[in-house]
């Protein structure tokens, strides 16, 4: 099954606009990428769709959509359990810049753009397509309404054209000021089988991700996110090959039957490349699988 963006856009806000005239009591996500830890309460299950946009790298021109429609259940108070199907849609033109890799500089690479195509020195490609499914697992130690500190854990393990994964996370979270302030942080690591050629690549990562997000008015808040990305060769993070810091703003609107988020984080100065990956830094930044800029829409609706 084929797919455009635009006709994924459109089933996104079609099936949305359907959803909403049977909700009630929505929960919410205040952050892009951070997960916390306000989960569905037992027996409550809730509709998310988000699309998530990559773009802008050293040379040429790069976007990826990805989109992820979910939904969430409350096994117990304490424990959720959801399911994702993903999307996507990647275009390149002249983005390479690794000479060991292509032999005229530049080439088309960048995440989700086939080894064949790099090797090939082709100048452009274009892929829109279904990417596989998901599961996702949460479970909350501690509250953050009644704790300190509210702790969780999560696994999320992924089959996909382009890559299989296992992903993992501690969930921190501390609310200050009735709860009007959030802060959060998550401590995510992943495990992935990249498919190329024929291959699985095996590569790994941690992550730290944190961010505050403030409720300013009754139904609005904003804040900050970042992100400090390390990559390793290996699926047991043997071999580090590229470090990069990301950084932007939050905004967070809720009614009581809705939700929706939107976030930017940019690749800050300061990435760095090693070992056999030290081509694919220029400027003092990371370019092969990541961009100068992530945006993410995130809209949420309780189904019962």
């Amino acid at each position: 099954m084929k797919l455009s963006i635009q006709k994924l856009v459109l089933f996104t806000i079609f099936l949305a606009t359907t959803l909403l005239y049977s909700l009630a009591n929505a929960g919410e996500g205040n952050f892009g990428w951070i997960y916390t830890l306000d989960l569905q309460p037992k027996g409550k299950a809730e509709f998310e769709q988000r699309l998530q946009l990559n773009n802008g790298q050293a040379a040429g021109t790069y976007q990826s959509w990805y989109s992820r429609s979910e939904i969430e259940y409350g096994v117990t108070d304490n424990f959720q359990l959801a399911g994702y199907l993903n999307a996507y849609k990647v275009t390149a033109k002249n983005n390479y810049l690794n000479p060991e890799v292509c032999d005229t500089t530049p080439c088309t690479a960048g995440a989700g753009v086939p080894q064949s195509v790099t090797d090939s020195g082709a100048s452009s490609y274009s892929k829109t397509g279904l990417d596989g499914g998901s599961i996702e697992a949460i479970y909350r130690i501690t509250d953050p309404i009644t704790s300190p500190v509210g702790i969780g854990v999560y696994f999320e393990p992924t089959l996909g054209r382009n890559a299989n994964s296992l992903e993992y996370r501690l969930l921190m979270q501390s609310n200050f000021i009735d709860d009007r302030l959030i802060l959060a942080a998550n401590i995510v690591a992943e495990q992935e089988q990249l498919k190329s050629n024929g291959f699985l690549l095996q590569e790994s990562q941690i992550d730290l991700l944190v961010g505050a997000s403030y409720r300013f008015m009754p139904k609005l808040s904003a804040g900050v996110e970042a992100r400090f990305h390390n990559d390793f060769y290996g699926y047991m993070w043997q071999s580090p090959t590229q470090n990069a810091i990301f950084a932007g703003p939050n905004i967070h609107y809720a009614e009581k039957d809705w939700w929706v988020t939107a976030a930017w984080r940019a690749q800050l100065s300061g990435g760095t490349c090693h070992n056999s990956g030290t081509g694919d830094c220029w400027g003092n930044k990371v370019w092969d699988g990541h961009t100068q800029n992530e945006f993410i829409v995130k809209v949420g609706f309780p189904l019962n």
